[in-house]
C-alpha cells in the first residue's frame, strides 16, 4: 500500500487524527505508538542530514564520505565533550545532535514536537507535514522485536556475524542484509530528553527513507499529515498556546533567544 495522506487543520484535528479509536486491549489506554518527524515542506522526503550533505539535487552525492566524517569529529571533538562516551554508537549519536551528518533520522514520540518542527519559518509559503511512522510493523518485516532498540541492542540483534559497530555498517557493502530499526538514544543532553527524541537507523544510504519502506513494501507504516499552508500561522499559535516552543525543547539560553526572536518578530 502507498503511503497515506491525512490533511489536518488545527492542532487539535492532528491529536483526534493521532489518537487510537479504541483502548489497548492490554493497557485500557489510547495511546499512539508511532513516532513522529515535522518537515517545513510536505513535498520534501525523508532524508538523513547524511542524505542531504552536498545538495539535494540529486542527493546522496557524498555518502561515501559517511566513515570519514565520522572519524574526523572523534579526532577533533574530545575537548567539547561534557562526557566520554561510552562507544562508537554514543559518539555517533553525540555527532548527530551537534549537527554532524550522519545516516540517522531524527524522529519524537510526541506529534505536538514534530508539529513544532514542521511550522517554523511559517512565512514560507508551503504546505507543511508531520511524519508519522509505525515502527513496530517495520521491525515486526525485518524480524526485530517489538521493542525500540538501545545502543547495546545492536551487536546482539543486528550483528549476526560479529559485534555490528558504526564502522561495519558504513563498510557493508550492497550484498548486506538489509534492515531499518528504531533506536532509542541515551539520555545523554536535556535537549534529547525534551524533545523525547529517538532515530531510525537504517542500513541503505543511497535512496530517502520512504523510498526505501516502498521498495520493501513497506509505504503504509508511514503516514503524511499535512497541514495546508494557510493554516501554518493558526498551528504556530496553537503549539505556542500550549508550551510547545524552543524554550521548552532547547532547555538552554539558545532556546531561550530563539523563541524571543521567533515569538516576537
Amino acid at each position: 500500500m502507498a503511503i497515506a495522506e491525512v490533511v489536518v487543520s488545527s492542532l487539535g484535528d492532528l491529536i483526534d487524527k493521532v489518537t487510537p479509536p479504541e483502548p489497548d486491549p492490554r493497557t485500557g489506554r489510547r495511546r499512539d505508538t508511532g513516532v513522529y518527524r515535522g518537515d517545513a515542506d510536505a513535498r520534501w522526503p525523508l532524508l538523513t542530514s547524511l542524505d542531504k550533505l552536498g545538495g539535494v539535487n540529486p542527493p546522496h552525492g557524498k555518502s561515501g564520505l559517511e566513515e570519514h566524517i565520522l572519524r574526523n569529529f572523534i579526532r577533533y571533538s574530545r575537548p567539547y565533550l561534557d562526557h566520554r562516551p561510552e562507544n562508537d554508537w554514543e559518539v555517533l549519536v553525540t555527532a548527530q545532535h551537534h549537527g554532524l551528518p550522519t545516516r540517522l533520522l531524527d524522529w519524537t514520540y510526541s506529534p505536538l514536537v514534530a508539529a513544532h518542527f514542521a511550522t517554523l519559518h511559517s512565512e514560507r509559503p508551503c504546505d507543511r507535514v508531520v511524519w508519522r511512522l509505525d515502527w513496530k510493523r517495520v521491525h515486526q518485516f525485518f524480524g526485530l522485536p517489538e521493542l525500540a532498540l538501545l545502543i547495546q541492542d545492536l551487536e546482539g540483534i543486528l550483528g549476526k556475524d560479529g559485534p555490528l559497530t558504526p564502522w561495519s555498517l558504513f563498510s557493508a557493502g550492497k550484498k548486506a542484509k538489509q534492515f531499518a530499526c528504531m533506536l532509542e538514544p541515551p539520555s545523554l543532553n536535556a535537549r534529547i530528553v525534551a524533545q523525547s527524541a529517538t532515530f531510525t537507523l537504517c542500513s541503505d544510504k543511497q535512496q530517502s527513507f520512504d523510498c526505501f519502506l516502498e521498495s520493501h513494501g513497506l509505504g503504509s507504516t508511514l503516514t503524511k499529515f499535512i497541514i495546508p499552508a494557510t493554516e501554518t500561522a493558526r498551528f504556530r499559535d496553537q503549539l505556542d498556546l500550549v508550551d510547545v516552543d524552543e524554550r521548552r525543547l532547547f532547555p538552554d539560553l539558545d532556546g531561550v533567544s530563539a523563541e524571543m526572536r521567533r515569538y516576537y518578530s
